[in-house]
């Protein structure tokens, strides 16, 4: 967003003077010779801060002032007076006037005003916007974004919904991949089934049998009664398998079994019954690099790749990040019965220059804290170096966006894109992974 400055004063020469010192410091300036004229250009949304000479011909800087308050008492309004005026000014700065500067006055007293008003004016726009955009996306509305990324996430989405095939989602810790595992039941004809989820990560490999194929008494030890596994629960809708690069070998195995043959035998009987069901799974590595994928069996990993679906991590998408923490805020302002807080200045930079590893997950919890109130806003990764970045960081980030060059450049084309970095294809991929890059976003 850029502020830029509504100038008024009746005195050309002065009017020209301050206009090249706010020109020079940066600033986008439109000047005006009379108030009457400039009112016209200033609404309660108005992107700007007012720097008004007192003393003008008909409508003078404090009537101006008056009628921009009845407008927007949060417009920023910088009063330029002469030593008389200097009484007038204060009463001014009483009834809400953001500052006051006694002529003859240095270039930097101006130029520093006028920066502290602009930032006030920004975040009260961006707590405006905000607000209102918190509040117009229903309590259920999936995947906040309004960036390309999320709208062509959004519409893979209800394309592959109601197909039926099993689906692969990729995504970092916390990116939300059970969200688009709930969208993909929720959207398609199986949702008046069961969307069972399991955590294949959260479970010992003595249980996660049991939990996913059932058991009959007597099964093992402490099996005293018949219990429903987690995949013949699901039939009839969907089952999810979050972190499944953490399942158990002899558990792939059978897991293979069921992809393939739509069947299961609980656990102590050699009964075989059928189940209809899609199954959603969610690796937080790169399952088709054998780097990467370790134990997992190549096999599972294609019969499971028959849909991949790529989840943005947070720091690619970083223009909805403003408007994910207000619907955030306003959620725990909710829970908490507490007032939403303003966005601070602090809150806001730390928004533009954290890289949130956690992603969605780390960013929902960090609004909630600002909701409370119990801990300052988090730091940028590092306070050393160029930028708040140590040397190691900024080479990492200049080789991202190397990559990043050469695949616009390509439009995606793994070969072309090879060849263009002159780096090995597995090296390729390694690095891909590492700066959390969707290949396919640039074909």
């Amino acid at each position: 967003m850029s502020i830029e400055i509504i100038l008024v004063d009746d005195d050309a020469g002065l009017r020209r003077a301050t206009r090249q010192t706010l020109e020079l410091a940066g600033y986008a300036v439109r000047d005006f010779g009379a108030a009457a004229q400039a009112l016209t250009q200033i609404s309660s949304e108005c992107e700007a801060v007012v720097v008004t000479d007192i003393r003008m011909a008909g409508m003078d800087g404090l009537e101006l002032f008056a009628r921009i308050q009845s407008l927007d008492p949060d417009l920023p309004v910088l009063l330029i007076t002469g030593h008389g005026d200097v009484d007038m000014a204060v009463r001014a700065l009483q009834d809400g006037a953001y500052d006051f500067i006694a002529k003859p006055f240095p270039a930097d007293r101006l130029v520093q005003s006028v920066a502290r008003a602009t930032e006030k004016r920004r975040l009260v726009l961006e707590n405006r916007r905000l607000r209102e955009a918190a509040t117009t996306i229903p309590d259920d509305m999936p995947l906040i974004g309004q960036t390309p990324a999320m709208e062509h996430l959004r519409q893979t989405l209800h394309q592959i919904a109601d197909t039926d095939v099993d689906v692969l989602i990729a995504g970092e810790t916390g990116s939300g991949k059970e969200v688009v595992a709930t969208l993909l039941h929720r959207w398609s004809r199986r949702a008046r089934g069961n969307f069972v989820a399991l955590n294949c990560g959260a479970l010992p490999e003595t249980v996660i049998e049991s939990e996913l194929f059932g058991h009959e008494p007597g099964a093992f030890t402490g099996a005293q009664k018949k219990r429903v596994g987690r995949i013949e629960h699901a039939s009839g809708g969907t089952l999810f398998l979050d972190e499944i690069e953490s399942m158990p070998l002899s558990t792939q195995v059978k897991m293979l079994r069921v992809l393939e043959m739509r069947e299961v035998s609980p656990l102590g009987t050699n009964e075989v019954r059928p189940v209809d069901l899609r199954v959603v799974a969610a690796a937080k590595v790169e399952l088709g690099n054998p780097a990467e994928r370790g134990e997992f069996r190549e096999d599972l990993y294609y019969r499971l790749n028959v849909v991949t679906i790529s989840i943005p991590p947070l720091r690619e998408r970083r223009a909805d990040i403003p408007l994910l923490f207000a619907h955030f805020a306003a959620r725990a302002a909710e829970r908490f019965r507490r007032d939403i807080p303003a966005m601070t200045g602090d809150v806001h930079r730390n928004l533009e220059n954290h890289d949130w590893p956690g992603n969605v997950r780390e960013l929902s919890h960090f609004a909630e804290r600002v909701v409370l109130g119990i801990t300052p806003p988090p730091k940028p990764n590092s306070q050393q170096g160029c930028g708040g970045l140590t040397l190691p960081e900024q080479m990492e980030r200049h080789e991202a966006e190397l990559i990043r060059e050469a695949l616009r450049s390509t439009k995606g084309d793994v070969r072309s894109t090879i060849e263009t970095l002159g780096i090995p294809r597995k090296t390729f991929y390694d690095k891909l992974q590492r700066h959390g890059i969707n290949r396919a976003e640039f074909e």
